[in-house]
């Protein structure tokens, strides 16, 4: 993949899709769109398609996207993540400990054992 795409209106239409109990559906699209067929998620025909293809309304689709409804719950999501200090996907947090950024399985290992994890 040559170039990256914003994905603040996926992230946008996967809360209205997770508000119909479709977000697992809706999230394995976009991330196939996206990582394998290498489709630009910011242009709302693309997402549009997308929700359809997983059985969710296209007329629906449209219009959260055209009013930004989930805008807000977005910005939300994102704020509490920086106040949490989630600064790189992924982030893993298990009580107050945290690992940021891609990790090696010894890592991960230590902190689901609590050992070793940024406090």
């Amino acid at each position: 993949m040559k170039k990256t795409y914003n994905s603040r209106l996926a992230q946008e239409l996967g809360l209205w899709a997770e508000s119909k109990n479709k977000w697992d559906e809706f999230h394995a699209a976009v991330f196939k769109a996206y990582f394998v067929e290498g489709k630009n998620i910011l242009k709302i025909p693309v997402l549009v398609d997308l929700a359809t293809s997983v059985g969710l309304s296209r007329e629906e689709a449209a219009a959260v996207l055209a009013s930004r409804t989930f805008k807000a719950a977005v910005v939300a999501d994102w704020n509490l993540s920086r106040e949490k200090g989630s600064t790189a996907v992924p982030t893993f947090v298990i009580n107050e400990d945290k690992l940021v950024g891609a990790q090696p399985y010894e890592a991960l290992a230590k902190l689901v054992e609590g050992n070793g994890a940024e406090k």
